[in-house]
């Protein structure tokens, strides 16, 4: 059994394996976002525990996933903040390696009045996960029903995870975040691809499987039709991806799959909050979708399930500290029936 945010007891589901990035989080308040070349005034600062796969990681987990994360953190006590607070979450932690030659990963985030942010990261760590951390950690997989993976470490890493999870009859979990091309291979062994519309109109735009330097396509938003969003399905389709969840931010998202019986585009209407900082609600999303398809919900109804613990985590600052439990979210989506 795991603990949500509510204090709420909620039953563990099929295993997610989530393999990937662990980051130190130094963020600063700032009533705006600095221009280039500009300095402004910060309101304040945290050092917090992130990473994308360590924030997915404990979403997952306080949504009632059971979780194991592989990964690396250095020896310093950014590492040791990372690992307690994952652990502190309900996340197996056993795959996670202190790195003797490396620093633990960190981020830089600025937040501004409206919750936005922008983020540089330094890989740290993160840099020497490899595809021998994955084949160390075989046993996790097992019985995995879930892995979840994003592009914060190496490409062979993430495409060493896919092939793991795919072997296991896992379902692997793609979120292309931070932006980046992939191979065919990985395309091929993602079972669900989630992306955001920048990232998707990215990736439609460029060459084979997002390699290409061209712009990227123009992508339909909220009040498209659904003859707009199929023709989407169609493009992924001819990369290799079945089903896409596209995120639309305060709009919502959009479910293309393309290996539905029936209907091939679902809208998932958005969650409305006061968002405070951002920071990490992709990532609480991905962690929620993560979950419920670990038990064994359709992806239409893990993306609304997500919706909704994405915009919770927006409405408090921080990331990891931020994210909601069961009790949370379907105390919000009763409230909306």
């Amino acid at each position: 059994m795991s603990t949500g945010t509510a204090g709420t007891a909620v039953e563990k589901t099929g295993r997610i394996v989530v393999v990937g990035s662990l980051n130190a989080d130094l963020t600063i308040y700032c009533e705006r976002l600095p221009l280039p070349g500009e300095t402004v005034h910060g309101s304040g600062f945290t050092v917090n525990p992130g990473g994308k796969s360590a924030n997915q990681a404990v979403a997952a987990s306080l949504l009632g996933g059971s979780v194991s994360l592989v990964g690396a953190v250095g020896d310093d006590a950014n590492g040791e903040m990372l690992l307690a607070s994952t652990a502190g979450a309900g996340v197996d932690i056993s795959q996670v390696r202190t790195s003797g030659s490396a620093a633990t990963g960190v981020a830089v985030i600025a937040v501004d009045q409206h919750g936005e942010n922008n983020i540089i990261i330094s890989a740290g760590a993160n840099g020497t996960l490899s595809p021998a951390d994955v084949g160390a950690s075989a046993d996790a997989f097992d019985d995995a029903a879930v892995v979840c993976l994003c592009l914060e470490v190496s490409p062979e890493t993430v495409e060493a995870a896919a092939r793991r999870g795919h072997d296991a009859g896992a379902t692997v979990l793609l979120n292309l975040s931070p932006y980046a091309g992939i191979s065919r291979q990985l395309a091929e062994l993602a079972d669900v691809l989630l992306v955001n519309s920048h990232e998707a109109s990215l990736f439609l735009g460029s060459g084979e499987n997002g390699s290409g330097d061209e712009p990227g396509a123009g992508m339909p938003d909220a009040a498209a039709d659904d003859a707009d969003w199929d023709r989407i399905r169609v493009r992924f389709a001819e990369r290799g991806l079945q089903r896409v969840l596209v995120t639309l931010g305060p709009q919502g998202s959009v479910v293309l799959d393309s290996q539905a019986a029936g209907r091939k585009v679902t809208r998932i209407a958005p969650t409305t909050v006061k968002a405070v900082d951002t920071t990490g609600a992709g990532d609480a999303f991905t962690g929620a979708v993560a979950a419920r398809l670990a038990a064994g919900d359709p992806l239409d109804a893990a993306a609304a399930f997500a919706s909704v613990a994405a915009a919770l985590a927006a409405t408090r600052k921080g990331t990891q500290a931020a994210y909601p439990g069961t009790a949370d979210v379907e105390r919000l989506l009763a409230s909306r029936a």
